[in-house]
């Protein structure tokens, strides 16, 4: 098990997906599921869904042992103060199993749906770190600080999350982005990245596929600035993006090969690697044949 500052432990392998497919109980079972299978943490993103923190307070109360973590709450959503004191709560009602991932969201995200401007991302994210560690808070303390780690994708962020958080989760990102990471951050602060991953074998498919779940990303400016940083170009992110960019951040294959992709995070210097596991048939919801697979207590 891997311990980073805060003193948890996340472990090496994760699951990122998305809950709001499913009805409340039907999650409840499904992060069951994951416990009995031996994954460590279930991440779970914030966009114009469930709330993130009542699903995981709900899913905490269900749960014995796996960790719960936003993947990422934004940041625009609450005052500082606000998010201080989920902090606590959580760490609190979970017993010490919640992490609590943050980012800046994007701009389509913040000025068009919330109504917000949209500041400097990296300023106005020290800015509300800095706010937090001011906010007043005098509810119950838990035993176990609820560690926050940062969505984190070129320099300066990266050097943010490891100065004043607990680490970094990128998203989006390829192996290689991952021992930049490392090298940014050193040694000590959690580096947790996000893998998307399809158990599909035929290349046409397999594309036409992470193609469909990777539409939205391509547009957003953010994930384009870190792809560039990652060595791609502007040609990879038109019609749907290039087979170079798919085959990169999207893992497909047998059990193997995705496992491989996995391995190569961790050679990389990733604490722990969160799989996003598409649905082969297209539809949304987690594969549950590749989570058994990659099982860590099936291994």
């Amino acid at each position: 098990m891997v311990t980073g500052p805060g003193q948890i432990e996340l472990g090496r392998l994760g699951v990122w997906t998305w809950l709001d497919v499913l009805p409340a109980p039907e999650a409840a079972v499904f992060c069951q599921r994951l416990e009995d299978w031996g994954y460590s943490t279930l991440w779970v993103p914030e966009a114009v869904g469930r709330d993130p923190f009542a699903l995981l307070g709900y899913l905490a109360a269900r749960t014995e042992r796996l960790h719960l973590a936003t993947g990422i709450a934004n940041i625009y959503a609450r005052d500082a103060m606000t998010m201080r004191a989920i902090q606590k709560t959580l760490a609190e009602v979970s017993g010490g199993r919640f992490v609590l991932g943050m980012g800046v969201s994007h701009e389509p995200m913040v000025s068009g749906l919330r109504g917000h401007r949209y500041g400097k991302p990296v300023s106005t994210m020290r800015s509300y770190l800095e706010s937090m560690e001011k906010a007043v808070y005098q509810g119950p303390e838990s035993e176990q600080e609820a560690p926050i780690v940062l969505a984190a994708l070129r320099e300066n962020m990266l050097r943010l999350a490891g100065e004043r958080a607990s680490g970094a989760h990128p998203y989006n990102v390829t192996p290689e982005h991952t021992a930049r990471a490392r090298a940014i951050l050193g040694k000590g602060p959690l580096l947790c990245p996000e893998q998307m991953v399809l158990l599909e074998t035929d290349a046409t498919k397999a594309r036409a596929i992470a193609r469909q779940n990777l539409r939205v990303y391509l547009s957003l400016p953010n994930y384009q600035n870190g792809w560039k940083w990652q060595g791609f170009d502007d040609a990879d992110f038109a019609d749907g993006g290039s087979d170079r960019l798919i085959d990169a951040i999207v893992a497909w294959g047998d059990e193997e090969a995705i496992a491989a992709r996995v391995q190569a995070h961790h050679d990389a210097g990733a604490d722990h690697v969160c799989i996003q596991p598409f649905r082969a048939d297209g539809q949304p919801g987690a594969d549950l044949r590749i989570l058994e697979a990659l099982a860590p207590n099936a291994r």
